[in-house]
């Protein structure tokens, strides 16, 4: 009898063996939007192991509406979510709103978040934001990218943070951890931060965009780390094009 993978032969004759090509699933993948080192297959499966991973992502930063958020998201620059968290409820507790948090003014802001770094421009951007906020959008926090960049303070990374977590936008927000992720895995090789911003949105599957920026983040954040990646536990290790680096 013939192996599986021959083809059978005629009487008196060797059966031959059948000519096969091999699975690629790691070629590089131009799309229109930009380039990665994953296919489709491989982007795909890599964005379900983070789905499965994590099945309820969410901001890791303390806030009761969307106007704190974005307080909050403006406050992290340079700085680390849990040294946010600990100065934002003291000065929600005063100023939960735009309103009250225009009112209290750069001098009344700042005592609440010296904890915090940059926090003499940080306290300054907060109360003339809350003061435009009060004056052009009633109180409210803009839905649209062009007029949150346009407030002070507010520059693309925060915007697409308040537009995804607030507005439930499936936009993709490129900080530290998420580079890190997508350079070593290959999914949106980039020089920088703003080149894979550009590409990254356009290589993410559909059902996942969403929660992709979350999925990334918290994955660079507590298993791609940057100086001791965890790859021995990592559930991207068979994807990931620069295991250990």
């Amino acid at each position: 009898m013939c192996p599986a993978d021959h083809k059978p032969a005629a009487p008196g004759r060797k059966c031959e063996k059948i000519a096969t090509r091999p699975l690629k699933t790691s070629s590089p993948e131009k799309t229109s939007q930009g380039f990665s080192l994953l296919s489709l297959e491989e982007r795909t499966l890599l964005f379900k192991e983070l789905a499965q991973k994590f099945p309820n992502p969410k901001s890791e930063l303390n806030f009761n509406s969307p106007f704190q958020l974005l307080c909050a998201v403006m406050l992290s620059a340079q700085a680390t979510d849990a040294s946010v968290n600990l100065a934002t409820p003291a000065l929600f507790k005063r100023a939960p709103d735009a309103k009250s948090m225009a009112v209290l003014g750069e001098e009344g802001i700042a005592p609440y978040i010296k904890s915090i770094g940059l926090w003499r421009s940080k306290a300054r951007n907060l109360a003339q934001t809350a003061a435009l906020l009060q004056k052009d959008f009633g109180g409210q926090v803009p839905r649209s990218y062009a007029e949150l960049v346009s407030l002070p303070g507010v520059g693309s990374k925060t915007a697409l943070v308040v537009l995804n977590v607030a507005f439930h936008e499936p936009t993709v927000a490129v900080d530290t951890h998420i580079f890190r992720v997508c350079n070593r895995t290959g999914l949106c090789p980039g020089k920088n931060a703003p080149e894979v911003q550009e590409k990254l949105a356009g290589l993410i599957p559909g059902d996942y965009r969403l929660n992709a920026h979350h999925y990334l983040l918290l994955h660079g954040r507590y298993t791609c780390k940057a100086r001791k990646p965890l790859c021995e536990s990592c559930e991207l290790v068979s994807l990931c094009k620069k295991r250990g680096l």
